[in-house]
């Protein structure tokens, strides 16, 4: 499927025009980054896992009902999307205190939280994706009344499925980030799940060790990053058991592909 113009990269994926009106393509690059892009390495494989990974789970949340702008993989690296206006939000879910709602609030990493939390963050590099609140989004425009409780009630549906899913595994959802955006069909809208959802995007905790199986391996300089998203790929059946998914070479015999 050729690609058209190169129309955005971020710091993990490039999107490209897609063949169709309405359409982009979805190119998962090797990069990682964290503390807001100042930590930077090239993880060879990473891309193509995360393809699949986020592949796997947005089509099994496509299979609930829940719309999503996934419409199929391409390649080891690309997808199809549809095209949909970000809106500029990071909505994080939580489960148990890991990372900056730790440090905050003086909790103690891997503390059960009284129940699933929903935060908002202003997608922003220059200011650290600052942590905003409903009466921010609203003051602001960033999204309507109606799109916020959208959100939230999505980002929850999608928090009690991956739960599930994950813990079939032996695997703890500690955390995880999605961003949406707004499909327009004719003259009409609806915010649908957009970006990926990945160990990239998901603090994925093993649990019988509580062994990190996500990017804070990357962040705190764990080492490992590759090979624990592979594990997460292994669990879910993506990729055999007898591949140890540690570099793009090993990679190819993933489940599936041609």
């Amino acid at each position: 499927m050729a690609r058209g113009r190169k129309i955005y990269e971020g710091k993990a994926k490039i999107l490209y025009e897609g063949p169709e009106p309405g359409t982009l393509i979805q190119y998962f690059k090797d990069d990682a980054t964290a503390n807001n892009a100042e930590k930077r390495a090239v993880l060879d494989g990473k891309g193509v896992l995360n393809n699949r990974i986020s592949e796997l789970v947005f089509t099994r949340l496509g299979g609930i009902g829940i719309p999503t702008h996934f419409i199929k993989r391409i390649n080891m690296r690309e997808q199809l999307i549809k095209q949909v206006e970000v809106i500029p939000l990071e909505v994080v879910c939580r489960n148990v205190a890991a990372g900056s709602i730790a440090k905050r609030l003086g909790l103690e990493e891997g503390t059960q939280l009284p129940r699933s939390l929903v935060e908002f963050y202003y997608k922003k590099d220059e200011l650290g994706d600052p942590l905003v609140s409903e009466e921010h989004i609203g003051a602001f425009g960033w999204a309507t009344a109606q799109e916020i409780d959208d959100m939230v009630s999505l980002a929850l549906r999608v928090n009690d499925f991956m739960a599930g899913m994950f813990a079939a595994i032996g695997i703890r959802l500690v955390d995880f980030k999605v961003e949406f955006g707004r499909h327009y069909e004719g003259d009409s809208f609806r915010t649908i799940l957009a970006d990926e959802i990945s160990p990239d995007s998901c603090r994925l905790w093993d649990m019988e060790t509580n062994e990190k199986l996500d990017k804070d391996r990357f962040r705190r300089d764990m080492g490992g990053v590759t090979e624990a998203y592979a594990e997460v790929a292994r669990r879910l059946g993506i990729i055999k058991e007898n591949e140890n998914g540690s570099g793009g070479a090993e990679i190819v015999s993933i489940k599936g592909d041609k």
